[in-house]
């Protein structure tokens, strides 16, 4: 019979950490309270929530590399809201942010979960932040503890 791994969603003893835009921070502030909701609610204690507030979306792959360098948390939330506006800045940050996080997330020896809004509109990004589609936030935050289990399971 096969062997299959599945990670569960028992945040207990982890040590998380998140790092959130200021940039659209009235988007990504909704973004992070759902992500530490749905982590105290997964049993992760606050004590163990580490925050990096950095000004943009840019700047978030390097403070995620940071952190994940340090190994002072088992797994990473990156939080971010891009929207388009006039010009093509929107495709250069949001095609960077995800090759970027995509490229760290298989190079460092701890997951980085993706809750990085791209949307056209700003109803849209506070839609995906809270409103009407959940939270992304908190998928995210949920995500990451599920692989955090599925990787350790699959180690031991």
């Amino acid at each position: 019979m096969a062997r299959v791994y599945e990670g569960d969603f028992d945040g207990r003893g982890m040590r998380i950490g998140l790092v959130v835009s200021r940039f659209n921070d009235m988007v990504t502030g909704h973004l992070l309270d759902g992500a530490l909701d749905r982590l105290r609610r997964l049993g992760v204690a606050d004590e163990a929530i580490e925050i990096i507030w950095v000004p943009g979306a840019f700047e978030v792959p390097i403070a995620v590399k940071r952190m994940a360098e340090s190994m002072r948390v088992d797994g990473i939330v990156a939080l971010a809201a891009v929207i388009r506006g006039a010009t093509p800045h929107f495709d250069v940050i949001s095609g960077e942010i995800g090759k970027s996080l995509a490229n760290l997330n298989l190079s460092q020896p701890i997951p980085i979960s993706f809750g990085v809004l791209t949307t056209d509109t700003l109803d849209q990004a506070l839609e995906r932040a809270g409103s009407k589609q959940g939270n992304k936030g908190s998928q995210a935050a949920e995500t990451l503890v599920e692989t955090i289990n599925v990787l350790k399971g699959f180690s031991s």
